[in-house]
C-alpha cells in the first residue's frame, strides 16, 4: 500500500510563493507518473500539473508560467513550486501517483488571501 504524505501548504498573500512536497511512504517516485491536483470549495477536483514516467511535464493553462512541478529521484520527492499566487489558486492540493493503481495523498490546504 502506497501512502503519499504532502506538506507545505498554508496561508499566503496574493503574489506570494509556496512550495508543496509529496513523499511516498515506503515507495519510490522513480519513473512513476505523478501529479498535483486541487479542489476549490464547491468545485470539482482539477489537475494542476503532471509529470510522466519519462519526465515530461504538463500544466493547467491557469498555472502555466507560475507553477513548476518536479520529481527528485534522489530525494524521493515530488514538488510543486508555486509563484505569483492568486486568490483563485486557493484550495486543497492533492498529490497523485500511478503504478497501475491510483494513489492519493490526504491533501494540504493552500489559501491565498489578503
Amino acid at each position: 500500500q502506497v501512502q503519499l504524505v504532502e506538506s507545505g501548504g498554508g496561508l499566503v498573500l496574493p503574489g506570494g510563493s509556496l512550495t508543496l512536497s509529496c513523499v511516498p511512504s515506503g515507495y519510490t517516485v522513480h519513473f512513476k507518473p505523478m501529479g498535483w491536483y486541487r479542489q476549490a470549495p464547491g468545485k470539482q477536483r482539477e489537475v494542476v500539473a503532471r509529470v510522466s514516467s519519462g519526465g515530461a511535464t504538463t500544466y493547467a493553462d491557469s498555472v502555466k508560467g507560475r507553477f513548476t512541478i518536479s520529481r527528485d529521484d534522489a530525494k524521493n520527492t515530488l514538488s510543486l513550486q508555486m509563484n505569483s499566487l492568486e486568490p483563485e489558486d486557493t484550495g486543497v492540493y492533492y498529490c497523485y501517483l500511478w503504478n497501475g493503481n491510483d494513489y492519493w495523498g490526504q491533501g494540504t490546504q493552500v489559501t491565498v488571501s489578503s
